[in-house]
């Protein structure tokens, strides 16, 4: 277990948020980015999770694939949750909090993207086999991660 400072901790999501590629960032509309220190009970049973799983991010609202035209006007913001105590339990030093982040961030952005667990996983395996450029791992293409 490796703990960090709220402000810390936060500039890591930030960090996450920054590392997505401009051609999605930009798209990311209509999202709240929150840090919780841990998942409610509310969001544990709602996602069927046993007391020993962990719950690192939690995507909630409409995927952008499923927004009709109609999507919008007087809409509360989809919310990106990023649990602060479940990846520090899980953490053995700064920059292992750090990574964790980021990836959990591009997750829970893959899933406002429409990508469900499995296509996530995916893309995910196929992240980690590339190259890194400045402690970020590259998509192919710089565009294909969220692509279906």
């Amino acid at each position: 277990m490796y703990t960090v400072s709220l402000s810390v901790f936060e500039s890591f999501v930030r960090e996450g948020v920054e590392a997505v590629p401009e051609r999605f960032r930009s798209r990311i509309t209509n999202v709240v980015f929150l840090v919780e220190e841990e998942p409610t009970p509310k969001q544990r049973h709602d996602h069927r999770l046993s007391s020993r799983e962990t719950l690192f991010g939690l995507y909630e609202g409409v995927p952008r694939t499923v927004r009709g035209a109609d999507y919008g006007g007087l809409v509360l913001p989809d919310r990106i949750t990023i649990f602060k105590k479940s990846i520090e339990h899980e953490a053995a030093s700064l920059e292992e909090v750090r990574a964790q982040v980021i990836e959990t961030v591009w997750h829970e952005v893959a899933h406002h993207f429409g990508l469900d667990e499995t296509r996530v996983q995916r893309r995910e395996s196929e992240r980690k086999k590339l190259p890194t450029k400045a402690g970020h791992k590259e998509e192919k293409g710089g565009s294909q991660a969220f692509a279906e």
